[in-house]
């Protein structure tokens, strides 16, 4: 069965929305999944409330002619994708959004990334990235044909909670099916580095030979390697990939990676792994998404619950 089904495009209408409407469109019919474009839209002051229903049918008319627009470019035919389009006003709409998802149990969101001069998510999206219970696709322009699109994943090989073992299987396993209806190549990353190599030289109190030090580094290399290689043969994907190991933190190294790869989507997860509970979204998540440039897709571990509620 396609993975998702039940997919969300989650605007506040005030952007082109053909690009991030063509990446919508192809997920859904890729999926053979429906499609509910909704526009989130504050409420215009009680002393304009005359006006409200033209401003709806307004924004409503605009995503409609978007999404003709974006059909035409795909060369789809009437009714390939089942579409509807909705408009919902008032405050907070990343709350708004997650409610949504919520109540009509969608299972993937997409929605326009907030416009900036720099890389990284805003306030909005990172809301959505920290507590929308459902994969979340930001959008970002992609210029290149859907066969050259290139899919990346970046996977933490070593967790060491049970969660974030099964995230990195399902992280591998999502950007293959992704990755086959691109270019068909999967790059995977995984970041990884021996935190005590500094402390170890630097101690007073420990002193250890430098070749001992370097077959300590080289002992953590190597079982970053064997962990790696184990989730992606438990994973069970096949196909055209290309392994980037990296030392360093992930914060830094993900983010470079991406902008040397010429990464068009990045496929990441949010776990913390910390193990707090409450805690939405890990601290190397966070930093590194404050750094993307491209689309991200990102998923939560199983068994996430959103601090947001229906009502």
């Amino acid at each position: 069965m396609p993975r998702f089904q039940n997919i969300l495009y989650a605007t506040r209408g005030v952007a082109d929305e053909l690009d991030p409407l063509k990446q919508a469109l192809s997920l859904a019919r890729n999926n053979k999944a429906a499609l509910h474009a909704v526009v989130f839209s504050p409420m215009l002051p009680r002393a304009l409330a005359e006006y409200q229903a033209g401003h709806e049918q307004g924004l409503a008319d605009r995503m409609t002619k978007f999404l003709d627009e974006a059909q035409r470019a795909l060369r789809m035919t009437p009714g390939e994708v089942p579409v509807s389009v909705a408009v919902e006003c008032g405050d907070g709409p990343g709350v708004r959004m997650i409610r949504r998802v919520l109540r009509n149990g969608h299972d993937l969101l997409i929605k326009p990334a907030e416009t900036s001069d720099r890389p990284g998510f805003r306030a909005l999206d990172m809301q959505l990235l920290r507590q929308c219970p459902c994969p979340v696709w930001l959008s970002r322009p992609i210029h290149r044909p859907r066969a050259d699109i290139h899919v990346a994943v970046a996977i933490d090989a070593q967790s060491p909670e049970p969660a974030g073992h099964d995230l990195a299987l399902q992280l591998l396993r999502v950007s293959r099916e992704l990755a086959d209806t691109c270019s068909g190549e999967l790059s995977i990353v995984s970041i990884w580095d021996f935190e005590l190599e500094d402390y170890l030289r630097r101690s007073p109190w420990i002193r250890m030979p430098e070749p001992e030090i370097a077959e300590k580094v080289a002992a953590a290399e190597r079982a970053h390697q064997q962990a790696l290689q184990a989730l992606i043969d438990a994973s069970g994907i096949g196909g055209r990939l290309q392994v980037h190991r990296k030392r360093g933190r992930p914060e830094q190294e993900i983010p470079r990676l991406a902008d040397e790869l010429k990464v068009d989507v990045l496929v990441m997860g949010t776990v913390a792994r910390t193990g707090i509970p409450g805690f939405s979204i890990g601290n190397t998540a966070e930093n590194t998404f404050g750094e993307i440039g491209c689309s991200l897709l990102a998923l939560k571990p199983p068994g996430f619950v959103s601090s947001v509620r229906v009502y």
